[in-house]
């Protein structure tokens, strides 16, 4: 939306995106300018609000008067077909619109998703720490 300011929760929206594109082996959000990545973006997550992204009409690009608008979906199915339930959520948790209330690194390592994966996998993410 136009923000220059930089924050790690901006990483987190980034790891969400590959996180979805690496499970269906495609890219998300498509775009070939900045204005249709933000109409694909409104489209596969709604448009966003002062509810769901306060401060969002201070940012440049919040406070054009001409944002489609599209609704809410209430989930992430229809973008990651193939994930299960708990990929889902924690997808759910990296693409919230508000970076305040996008979970952190740290919370996102703890998600659930991880523990199905093998002890090698686990071990190595562990080291990282």
């Amino acid at each position: 939306m136009g923000s220059r300011k930089y924050s790690t929760p901006l990483d987190i929206w980034s790891v969400g995106c590959v996180f979805a594109e690496m499970v269906n082996g495609t890219p998300i959000f498509t775009g070939t300018s900045e204005e249709s990545q933000i109409d694909t973006i409104f489209r596969h997550l709604g448009t966003p609000d002062e509810v769901s992204f306060p401060g969002m009409s201070e940012l440049p690009e919040g406070k054009r008067t001409d944002l489609p608008s599209y609704p809410t979906p209430d989930n992430l199915q229809h973008l990651v077909p193939n994930l299960d339930p708990v990929g889902l959520d924690l997808l759910q948790h990296m693409l919230v619109y508000d970076p305040a209330q996008r979970i952190t690194a740290q919370d996102a390592r703890r998600h659930a998703f991880f523990n199905s994966l093998p002890e090698n996998i686990k071990r190595i993410g562990n080291d990282m720490t």
